[in-house]
């Protein structure tokens, strides 16, 4: 992954093409980049994120920010009232529950 102004870029491979390809990953908006070689794909990536951001400016936007820290969570009424209740049985608040829940799995998948 590379990062730039906090914009984190994922890269895959075309063995076809012979090619890095990537796209910006903690943004709504689509900005992708690519390159023959590492040092291109790099560059490419840095000069997409300052494009897309002088593009923001000159149309007055303001640039998508990679994410607020809020999303929405959708959950079938059965598997809503035992994380509720799990919650409730640990003594925390529903969002702490699921967020310790969350943090907990990325810690020991990627541990």
């Amino acid at each position: 992954m590379l990062v730039y102004k906090n914009y984190i870029g994922h890269v895959q491979f075309d063995d076809e093409a012979d090619i890095f390809y990537g796209e910006v990953i903690n943004t709504r908006d689509v900005i992708t980049f690519q390159g023959s070689t590492v040092r291109e794909l790099k560059k490419a990536f840095k000069e997409s994120i300052e494009d897309y951001l002088a593009f923001c400016a000159e149309r007055n936007e303001a640039p998508d920010k990679p994410f607020s820290g809020k999303f929405n969570l959708r959950l079938n009424p059965e598997l809503h009232r035992e994380v509720y209740v799990a919650a409730k049985q640990s003594g925390k608040s529903l969002n702490q529950w699921v967020l310790d829940a969350i943090s907990f799995h990325l810690h020991e998948k990627f541990a």
